[in-house]
């Protein structure tokens, strides 16, 4: 049995399980999952505790090298805490599980959409000529 944990500061707020090595996984197919594009929110607050920065970054895993992979049956138990409410997802099935043993490389990633930007707002185009004179 595989577990997994997410803990904020010292209480759990997940644990999902996991048969192990219950089915080997195609291979190929990880491999081609692990390299489509990642995102993630990144959010840094002011002092305050506004928003600073609030981007959308894309990110991809290089040198990835599978060792095995397997799947088999799962579960995930999500508790309340106040700080962090994944308890409140909309969890109603856990569709599949992939246990991966891996190297791999975080690549660098790159901004694709800056939410904090002033949006630009493009000129409004007449389509009547105004007559200068």
């Amino acid at each position: 049995m595989l577990v997994g944990t997410l803990d904020y500061g010292s209480v759990r707020v997940a644990t999902g399980t996991m048969g192990y090595k219950h089915k080997e996984a195609d291979v190929a197919a990880i491999k081609a999952s692990l390299s489509t594009p990642n995102f993630l929110l990144k959010i840094i607050p002011h002092v305050d505790g506004s928003a600073r920065i609030c981007e959308l970054v894309e990110y991809y895993l290089e040198d990835i090298v599978i060792k095995g992979a397997w799947t088999g049956p799962g579960a995930l138990s999500l508790s309340p805490h106040a700080m962090a409410p994944v308890a409140e997802l909309p969890v109603l099935e856990v569709v599949s599980t992939v246990h991966i043993l891996s190297d791999l490389t975080l690549g660098l990633g790159k901004v694709v959409h800056d939410y904090l930007a002033p949006r630009v707002q493009k000129p409004i185009r007449s389509k009547e000529k105004v007559d200068a004179t």
